[in-house]
């Protein structure tokens, strides 16, 4: 554990690891060297062994299954997490979920109603849902942070669905941030650019999607897990007090850039 940190002291529940490459692994990374105690949510009993050596390397043994499709898991996460820390200082949403199949067609033909509930129910709501469940128990300056992208705002090529969903997770920052702030919780997301994870490929042309963002993005180089994970720590620090409702972009500078990649 460090002593010292931006995040010292601080207890911080994140979801989504489903391997080394993802974007919360870096964030849970970069919150363990500023100093944050972790605890760690994965979507099945299957996974907890896998996520739990994870979360060794980074002092922490807490991991509870949670499937956030499914209300009732929601709950135990919390009633799971009660019994361990009374209060916590916030948790990092970062979850999203389509079919491969909706990530390469043609996004009228591959949408239907169930997977547009899916997605939005997966990726957007479950992000109230969690905080609607652990209100009670989140410290005074609290902070959530969810993970979104920049196919909310423009269409992205195969995209399609999440697209929409993301689009929704945005506007749940929004009104969260203003729901929860008389409690002093802020409420932002990170808009991270392209970065090479196991749910990223299952975009079709993400190859070519990731050349391009490097070759407009200002500084011609795309931002890391790490990057990314410096800037959830921020967010959920002190230093950010003045923070709340917002989007921010960590990709570099492509999101300025108006060069179309389709």
């Amino acid at each position: 554990m460090y002593n010292q940190g931006i995040l010292k002291g601080k207890r911080i529940l994140i979801t989504g690891i489903s391997s080394k490459s993802s974007i919360a692994f870096g964030i849970a990374k970069a919150m363990y060297q500023q100093g944050a105690n972790l605890a760690f949510s994965c979507k099945t009993n299957k996974l907890k062994n896998k996520i739990s050596l994870f979360s060794s390397e980074l002092g922490s043994s807490i991991v509870i299954p949670c499937d956030v499709d499914k209300d009732q898991d929601i709950k135990d996460l919390f009633k799971k997490l009660s019994n361990i820390w009374i209060n916590f200082d916030g948790f990092v949403h970062s979850i999203a979920y389509a079919e491969k199949c909706n990530l390469h067609g043609d996004f009228i033909d591959t949408i239907s109603k169930d997977i547009f509930q899916t997605a939005h129910n997966i990726s957007s709501y479950s992000f109230i849902a969690m905080a609607k469940e652990c209100k009670k128990m989140l410290n005074k300056n609290a902070s959530l942070v969810t993970l979104t992208y920049e196919g909310s705002q423009k269409v992205i090529p195969y995209y399609n669905i999440m697209g929409l969903a993301k689009a929704s997770l945005e506007a749940n920052v929004r009104y969260m941030a203003y729901t929860l702030g008389e409690n002093m919780i802020r409420v932002n997301a990170i808009s991270a650019g392209p970065i090479s994870t196991t749910s990223s490929y299952s975009i079709k042309d993400f190859k070519k999607i990731f050349n391009f963002s490097k070759l407009i993005a200002p500084m011609r180089k795309l931002v890391t897990s790490k990057e990314i994970g410096n800037t959830a720590a921020f967010l959920c620090s002190d230093l950010s007090k003045g923070i709340t409702g917002q989007v921010i972009y960590v990709d570099g500078g492509v999101n300025i850039s108006k060069i179309n990649i389709s």
